[in-house]
């Protein structure tokens, strides 16, 4: 089954604690403390490749989890870390987070990306020695990650997309002149879901072309297919229209899909566009080229037109050419655009957390928030005082308690640190 778009749910693995422990050996005086850190928590990769084609394993199996960082231990031993969780997609399967922004593009075969990196593991005690605290009673919490809904969708990889009305011949073409083998048949939609094939022009040029699912009239308002498809013709540097030289007005069905392309994304109809009256052999010449003269009116000037018949193959050399020629000018603008932009200049991203915080008063309640405090918060173990008398350290060094004190905080008020935590002032 041809699964082109599924929701996610994905966890990486917590980070394990921190050990409390202290060595306790005869004959050793004051051994101190040797408590081990957590492990790190498993991360969610997915991996590019070409011998997946599509997504419906995630159908059953929407939650995707990889293992949490086990707990340290003493004698300073780390806790053995959880392993990352590798995902095999198709090629192509961009990732969407719930507010629709990209998360991963992979476009290669092969290609790793991490979706969700593992928590951190928690210091063990050992890791707080220092001359001032000699005994340290307390650890870290390891890093929990929150579950995060995720939409997978594929969109096909190819330089060339097929579209047309329904029996256009469109899947008569790919089959033509690729080594696709997609499903013909004499009635509409016989295509339900995207082909792709690669089309050989010359020993030293070829390119992919997809072929999409018949589009109709108020496609974009969901009649018959809809424009589930339309996304796989997003990557594509040039659009083969194909019409049917039986059509009464070509002109209009040319139209038509024009119009949904444009309802769909404005952005397609401005791509390159080779328009392929289909279906000519036995034709009349003189209506076909009266009807070549009429469709021409209305297209674009930069759009090539041509006639062809896929069924017989008239024609079938001169269209791979022109495409060939069409694409290899789509790849040199494109390549001038990014060398203009300085798409290729790295940009180099911060891991980091900010420090930044913001300390507000309601009434009398006190509330802290920052990522930085907050990761801190997260990382205490409340019941024990030692880690709470840390991070009030903490939040007096990043200067919090001082600004708590100009905003009129007493002793036996409390602070809530984020949405979850809180520590008595």
């Amino acid at each position: 089954m041809f699964v082109d778009k599924v929701e996610v749910t994905v966890k990486a693995g917590d980070g394990g604690d921190g050990k409390v422990s202290f060595r306790r050996e005869r004959f050793v005086d004051r051994g101190g403390p040797n408590g081990g850190d957590g492990g790190q928590g498993g991360s969610v990769v997915l991996v590019a490749s070409r011998n997946e084609n599509t997504l419906a394993n995630f159908r059953h199996a929407p939650k995707l989890s990889a293992e949490p960082g086990q707990p340290g231990d003493k004698s300073k031993k780390r806790g053995k870390s959880g392993a990352n969780l590798m995902i095999k997609v198709p090629v192509g399967t961009v990732v969407l987070d719930d507010k629709g922004e990209t998360v991963a593009d992979l476009v290669k075969d092969g290609q790793e990306e991490t979706i969700m990196s593992g928590g951190r593991g928690g210091f063990g005690n050992a890791h707080f020695t220092s001359s001032i605290r000699q005994a340290p009673n307390f650890a870290e919490k390891g890093e929990k990650c929150l579950p995060q809904s995720l939409t997978m969708e594929i969109k096909m990889i190819a330089d060339v997309g097929l579209v047309g009305m329904p029996n256009a011949g469109k899947s008569t073409l790919l089959a033509a002149i690729s080594n696709a083998r997609p499903e013909i048949a004499d009635y509409p939609f016989t295509t339900l879901t995207p082909s792709l094939g690669v089309v050989d022009v010359d020993s030293k040029f070829s390119f992919l072309m997809a072929d999409i699912p018949g589009l109709i009239e108020g496609a974009s308002q969901g009649k018959g297919l809809g424009i589930q498809f339309l996304r796989h013709i997003e990557r594509t540097k040039v659009l083969v229209h194909i019409v049917d030289v039986y059509d009464d007005n070509v002109s209009k069905n040319y139209q038509i899909i024009q119009n949904e392309l444009k309802a769909y994304s404005p952005i397609l109809v401005k791509r390159p566009q080779v328009v392929v009256l289909n279906k000519i052999d036995g034709y009349d010449k003189a209506k076909l080229d009266e009807k070549l003269a009429t469709i021409k009116k209305i297209l674009p000037r930069s759009a090539k037109l041509m006639a062809i018949s896929a069924l017989a193959g008239t024609g079938l050399g001169e269209l791979k050419n022109t495409i060939k020629q069409v694409i290899q000018s789509a790849r040199a603008a494109e390549a001038k655009k990014a060398e203009l932009s300085g798409a290729d200049i790295p940009v180099i991203k911060l891991d980091t957390v900010p420090d930044t915080w913001e300390v507000t008063k309601t009434k009398n309640k006190y509330s802290v928030n920052g990522a930085r405090i907050e990761q801190f918060a997260r990382r205490t173990d409340f019941d024990n005082p030692d880690g709470v008398a840390r991070l009030r350290d903490i939040m007096k060094k990043m200067g919090i308690l001082k600004e708590l004190e100009k905003k009129g905080i007493k002793p036996g008020n409390r602070i809530s640190i984020g949405e979850s935590y809180s520590i008595e002032y």
